[in-house]
């Protein structure tokens, strides 16, 4: 019989249990809402420098943000158009999948979930 394996966050490694947290549950809202003010805590700080920017384009307040968000939205886009260009039909391996095979009947061990 295998032997269960316990993981508690204390056999973790040390960086998994610093990042423990976000597994938790309502965590990824909580993350959701820290990115959004970081992103507007940065884009205000844009008015409180001055920029010295090898193109004009540059100079304007918020480039970098519209142009990440443009980019990162065409990336997006890209990759959908991609996926229906490469994507393979389900049945692609035919009979050298491993879901193919036949397993013996005495190597597989039955458990009935209803006792």
């Amino acid at each position: 019989m295998a032997k269960k394996i316990t993981e508690t966050p204390k056999t973790y490694p040390i960086l998994g249990r610093w990042m423990n947290w976000v597994d938790r549950p309502g965590n990824d809202r909580r993350i959701f809402h820290i990115l959004i003010v970081i992103c507007i805590v940065s884009f205000s700080l844009e008015w409180t420098y001055e920029k010295h920017a090898y193109f004009d384009i540059e100079s304007y307040k918020g480039f970098y943000a519209y142009y990440g968000f443009v980019m990162f939205a065409g990336l997006i886009f890209v990759a959908t158009i991609l996926r229906k260009l490469i994507k393979v039909r389900e049945n692609f391996y035919g009979k050298k999948s491993i879901d193919t095979e036949d397993y013996p009947e005495d190597q597989i061990q039955r458990i009935n979930h209803d006792a």
